[in-house]
């Protein structure tokens, strides 16, 4: 089970909470790693910006506040996914979620972020006015469900690409004849006791990868029952490379040197997978071979019908899946659900699994900007008519900006760059007194497909839904960190088809 939440991170009350209109020059949606990330860069890079984060949880942490379900964790390691301007100081370099809470909280502490964080806070809408070059944005308190307005120059959306409310619940034959406990991981009750149970866990994507082992601890038995299987690679809890570049070259250049390197191993790994998908698979197929016991049927259960990084590959830490299965606790079951009855569940082949609780590790509910409605000039604006500009701004979509993380490596890569991006850009509108950007494709008819263009099933159901992106750069979203460096790190923040005004 995962280790004792840390403390929250006290709220800050100041006029505002009086209900006093204000304006401010930045507004952060969202106070997870992403908000946290870009509320750092704007207390150091621009101390003279006003500022808030707006959260709608009670506390700061986002995904990590939320998720609370056996042996929640990454499966990024935290030197990469962890701030490239905060040392990961322990040893584990896969860590559990309470872990990364507390390193996004004691973030919160050393840079003085309680101040600028309105707890309960959700922003309802933003209209923009290109008159008076501004958001007027409503916010709700969530308590109370009362309503207020404030301004501001830019707005910045930090708030993740999913439900907070609610996951992903495909329709399952007769569940609600199942007599046990129905639980989704985004949503696990602090009461459940699973100790000696019989549970299912419906689904093989890295939740499931993730709570069959932490439920086999202590249950009866775990058994995965997966439609379809994913790629689990066995990787190591404990970094020791990254360990001793600590010990020898301090914690902060260890730390940095630590996070170059394993960089170049997710992007090479990446890359071989890309160029070799055959031997790829059968390296994968070796390492899962070896750790399962003699005779496994490997093909069945962890052979996958697509190609490595089609979807996102599952971590098991120290192969902790693999050694669930040899103890006998744990099973893999390839199937489809026909139908569940009162004590678990029967199969299209004519199996039938026996259960005391189900667990619904069926995915997220995947939605553009945690819901938060737009307009620009009283138009409302729909995310999927929209192409993203560098994979941070909207076409038509004045001073806004969003944060989305990579798929095939660490999310934080990505949040690190697009910060510092757009600190310089707030900068060059400074110096030539521009008050608002706007990016617009200088060819309307551009071809354009979905923004985030993965095979796995969460971002397919969500692609009407989201922005577009288009066949060529600024409009082309990058194709990783490499990339990224180049566009958002080394390259101009200005550009042709981003349209400055006074």
């Amino acid at each position: 089970m995962p280790a004792a939440r840390p403390a929250p991170v006290a709220a800050v009350e100041g006029p505002w909470a009086r209900g006093r209109v204000e304006h401010l020059d930045v507004l952060v949606v969202g106070a997870g790693i992403s908000g946290i990330g870009a509320g750092r860069h704007l207390a150091v890079a621009a101390e003279r910006r006003s500022f808030a984060i707006l959260e709608a949880r009670e506390d700061c942490g986002g995904t990590w506040d939320l998720f609370r379900y056996p042996g929640v964790r990454s499966d990024s390691d935290l030197y990469t996914f962890g701030y490239a301007f905060k040392p990961w100081r322990r040893e584990e370099s896969i860590a559990d979620g309470p872990q990364i809470l507390a390193y996004l909280r004691e973030t919160v502490r050393e840079y003085g972020l309680e101040r600028h964080i309105r707890y309960r806070r959700r922003v309802v809408g933003a209209s923009w006015s290109s008159g008076a070059a501004r958001w007027t944005v409503v916010v709700e308190h969530t308590g109370t469900g009362e309503r207020t307005t404030l301004t501001c120059g830019w707005l910045f959306c930090a708030a993740g690409y999913f439900r907070y409310d609610r996951g992903h619940a495909p329709a399952l034959p007769g569940l609600e004849r199942f007599a046990g406990p129905v639980v989704h991981p985004q949503h696990w009750p602090a009461g459940l006791d699973h100790a000696g149970r019989r549970v299912l866990v419906v689904g093989s994507g890295a939740t499931a990868v993730t709570l069959v082992p932490a439920l086999a601890a202590t249950a009866r038995h775990v058994t995965m029952l997966q439609r379809t299987p994913t790629y689990v690679m066995p990787v190591p809890r404990r970094d020791a490379v990254a360990v001793a570049l600590k010990r020898l070259f301090g914690e902060r250049r260890g730390h940095a040197l630590a996070r170059r390197r394993n960089l170049l191993r997710q992007r090479a790994s990446w890359a071989f997978c890309r160029r070799h998908p055959a031997l790829a698979r059968r390296i994968i197929r070796r390492a899962n071979a070896r750790l399962l016991p003699p005779g496994y049927p490997v093909d069945e259960h962890f052979r996958p019908p697509y190609d490595p990084w089609d979807q996102r590959l599952c971590a098991t830490p120290d192969g902790e899946l693999f050694t669930a299965i040899r103890s006998g606790r744990a099973s893999v079951v390839t199937d489809r659900i026909e139908h569940f009855t009162e004590a678990g569940v029967r199969l299209a082949s004519g199996r039938e699994l026996a259960a005391d609780v189900v667990v619904t590790a069926t995915g997220l509910d995947v939605r553009a900007f945690g819901g938060l409605e737009l307009t620009v000039d009283g138009r409302p604006v729909r995310p999927a008519e929209t192409v993203a500009y560098k994979g941070v701004m909207l076409s038509g979509v004045p001073n806004f900006v969003y944060a989305l993380g990579y798929t095939n490596s660490s999310w934080t890569l990505k949040i690190d760059l697009l910060c510092a991006h757009f600190g310089r850009l707030l900068a060059h509108m400074d110096r030539h007194g521009h008050r608002s950007c706007r990016p617009e494709p200088a060819d309307p008819a551009m071809p354009v497909r979905p923004l985030l263009d993965s095979a796995a099933g969460y971002l397919r159901r969500a692609a009407d839904r989201l922005p577009r992106q288009g066949d060529r750069g600024p409009w082309r979203a990058p194709a990783g960190h490499r990339e990224d460096v180049r566009l958002l790190g080394a390259g101009p923040v200005d550009g042709p088809e981003l349209r400055f005004s006074r």
